[in-house]
């Protein structure tokens, strides 16, 4: 999928794969990148790649909620919050190689739930980490 003009381009640099680091170009992210045992690694304290990508899907829906929200005249409260977990295992179709999987919780305290359903599924259209993985990422949203 192309975009017509980039607004703003994060970079960020891993040394060392999965066992090493990641920092961003302007210092803000400076991480010790870890293997989870589940994965064959030693459970050292750090993070991984599937944590990032949670924490990064998780804000940036939010932030696609707030956008179509906003177009609806409608305010979210302050306390929304979407807990994912990433799982990432031997991919289905394609021996050899992995994929992930996401599963996102969704919680719009105060709204109506056919209010929020609505927003996740407009949501769900325009949030670029959606649209980066529709077709590739089993993804299910779930409003709790």
């Amino acid at each position: 999928m192309a975009i017509e003009k980039s607004l703003y381009t994060a970079t960020a640099t891993a040394t060392g794969g999965r066992a090493g680091t990641a920092k961003s170009s302007d210092g803000a992210l400076d991480v010790v990148l870890t293997t989870p045992k589940q994965l064959g690694g030693d459970g050292a304290p750090g993070t991984n790649p599937e944590q990032l990508f949670a924490a990064g899907y998780s804000a940036c829906f939010i932030g696609a909620l707030k956008a179509v929200a906003g177009r609806q005249k409608l305010s979210l409260p302050a306390d929304v919050s979407i807990t994912s977990d990433v799982g990432i295992g031997p991919h289905a179709n394609k021996p050899g190689a992995f994929g992930i999987s996401v599963d996102m919780k969704i919680s719009v305290p105060g709204l109506a739930r056919d209010v929020v359903e609505q927003l996740v599924a407009a949501a769900h259209e325009v949030c670029p980490y959606s649209n980066a993985t529709r077709g590739n990422v089993d993804v299910t949203l779930t409003i709790v």
